[in-house]
C-alpha cells in the first residue's frame, strides 16, 4: 500500500485507465467473434456488416491505447481477408 499523497492518486489514476483498457479491449474482442460467427454461419450480408462494426472498435482501442497498433492492423487484415473469401 502506498503512503505518499501522489502514490495513493497514483493507484487510483491506474485502476481506473486501467478498467477503460478492459472495457475498449473487451467490445473490440466481442466485434471480433461476432464477425466470426456470422462467418462461420455463411451469412455474407450479416458478416460485412459485422465487419464494419468491429473494425470501427478495433481503430477506437488503438486510439486510446488498449491495444498496439500492428495488434489492430493484423486483425483488420485477417477478419477482412475471412469476409472476403466467402463466397
Amino acid at each position: 500500500m502506498p503512503n505518499l499523497k501522489n502514490a495513493k492518486k497514483r493507484v487510483l489514476v491506474i485502476k481506473k485507465k486501467e478498467e477503460e483498457n478492459n472495457k475498449f479491449a473487451a467490445t473490440m474482442k466481442n466485434s471480433i467473434k461476432k464477425v466470426d460467427r456470422a462467418v462461420a454461419s455463411k451469412d455474407k450480408e450479416k458478416a460485412e456488416g459485422a465487419l464494419k462494426v468491429a473494425i470501427k472498435a478495433i481503430d477506437k482501442a488503438t486510439s486510446k491505447g488498449a491495444t498496439k497498433k500492428n495488434t489492430a492492423a493484423r486483425n483488420k487484415s485477417r477478419l477482412t481477408k475471412k469476409v472476403n473469401s466467402m463466397e
